[in-house]
């Protein structure tokens, strides 16, 4: 069983509310898991307005799918959003 998980923080300077960073990061989540099916959640830094710090992992039998699915989640989540992505961790286990 190979495991696929990422942690990618993001910069949202247009944020002005906990509200409206709920919005963005429910909707993100949301987008993420319907179209990926894998776990995805907010894990870090839920005080700070501006900035966004998401979870994901998929479960796979194979290594070259686990790292394919994470890399296309990467990619989805830098085009589906207005945020900066600041640092992004991945992890292979």
């Amino acid at each position: 069983m190979i495991i696929g998980s990422a942690e990618v923080t993001l910069r949202a300077p247009w944020v002005s509310s906990l509200k409206e960073k709920r919005m963005v990061v429910k909707s993100l989540c949301s987008r993420v898991t319907n179209k990926f099916n894998v776990s995805v959640a907010e894990v870090g830094m839920q005080d700070d307005l501006k900035t966004i710090v998401v979870g994901f992992a998929c479960v796979s039998n194979e290594y070259v799918h686990a790292e394919s699915t994470v890399e296309n989640v990467l990619s989805f989540i830098t085009g589906a959003t207005d945020a900066e992505i600041i640092d992004i961790l991945t992890h292979y286990d």
